[in-house]
């Protein structure tokens, strides 16, 4: 079966029970798209899908994608695929959104990957530590990180049975000689799914957003050969700066300037040697763990290096 036929036939599986589509129909028109106007495949794929979802009066995730393969979350490598994904819950986190019912992460043997689960799918809870095979997930990527989320399609399995999860950490050591932009009291947008961080209140997919306050530092760790770059999220923010989210917001609340957040974070952390494990997303390092190492024996050399970044 070609390309193209086998895309027709899930499309039409896909909406098997809300349209009367017909395969070939499916496949004139993702034939037309790809060899009439050069349209890579897959975005062929998701215009058709759209319009058929729009004449079905359907949500994207009230639909599968059908026909969907069995995935290593470490071979995770494109947007908006649907996939069945067998793994075990290493790890939940307090959701910071009234839309989300569970976040957290997924572990197998290959290595692990965040995911959200929405209010809206009624799904129901998993547990952390059980392991389950969860079909007809999708994935979402931004800024070259995946994850996947469950919707209401999604069928949840528990499984007796455990998983060895992989261990895609590293760890990292240096002093921390740059604290960049976007670090700091920051807002995320918050529309359902989206965590993105908003530029001049602009959310680059959603515009114009109210935003959700956050904190988190994005940070430079240098060991004298090498630069690691390194994220840490709002719980581990807290503890290396002793500044809570409310008591950051009322700090730029008295001074009406969010900056004064991060100045007083560069002030207080630049120059400081740490230990960072965590996995790696794209070129970052996400701290789950980080330990103070003992002052190096010329400080001031690793102050002046921090100061002409």
């Amino acid at each position: 079966m070609s390309d193209l036929r086998t895309h027709a036939a899930e499309i039409a599986e896909q909406f098997s029970d809300h349209l009367d589509v017909d395969e070939d129909e499916v496949e004139e028109r993702l034939r037309n798209l790809v060899e009439e106007y050069r349209v890579p495949v897959e975005e062929a794929r998701r215009s058709v899908v759209n319009s058929y979802l729009e004449e079905a009066g359907l949500e994207r995730d009230e639909i599968g994608r059908g026909g969907n393969d069995e995935v290593h979350l470490a071979d995770i490598d494109q947007d908006e695929q649907w996939i069945d994904v067998t793994a075990k819950v290493v790890e939940l986190w307090e959701p910071r959104s009234e839309s989300i019912a569970q976040v957290g992460l997924l572990g197998d043997e290959s290595g692990r990957t965040k995911f959200v689960a929405f209010e809206t799918s009624d799904l129901p809870k998993l547990e952390e530590g059980a392991v389950y095979r969860l079909g007809n997930v999708v994935t979402d990527e931004y800024q070259g990180n995946f994850s996947v989320k469950l919707n209401k399609t999604t069928s949840i399995e528990e499984l007796d049975e455990d998983i060895e999860v992989g261990d895609d950490s590293t760890t990292v050591e240096g002093a921390l000689v740059d604290i960049q932009s976007g670090s700091g009291l920051i807002k995320r947008c918050p529309e359902e799914g989206c965590t993105r961080v908003l530029q001049n209140g602009r959310c680059s997919e959603h515009g114009d957003v109210e935003g959700e306050f956050d904190l988190r530092i994005k940070g430079v760790l240098d060991d004298g050969e090498e630069v690691y770059e390194v994220i840490f999220g709002r719980d581990v923010t807290e503890e290396l700066t002793g500044v809570t989210l409310d008591e950051a917001q009322q700090m730029a609340m008295d001074a009406l300037d969010t900056t004064v957040v991060v100045d007083e974070m560069r002030e207080d952390l630049l120059g400081t040697y740490y230990r960072v494990s965590g996995p790696e997303l794209g070129r970052y390092v996400l701290a789950d763990e980080v330990e103070r190492l003992t002052e190096p024996a010329d400080p001031e050399a690793v102050l002046i290096k921090a100061r002409s970044i």
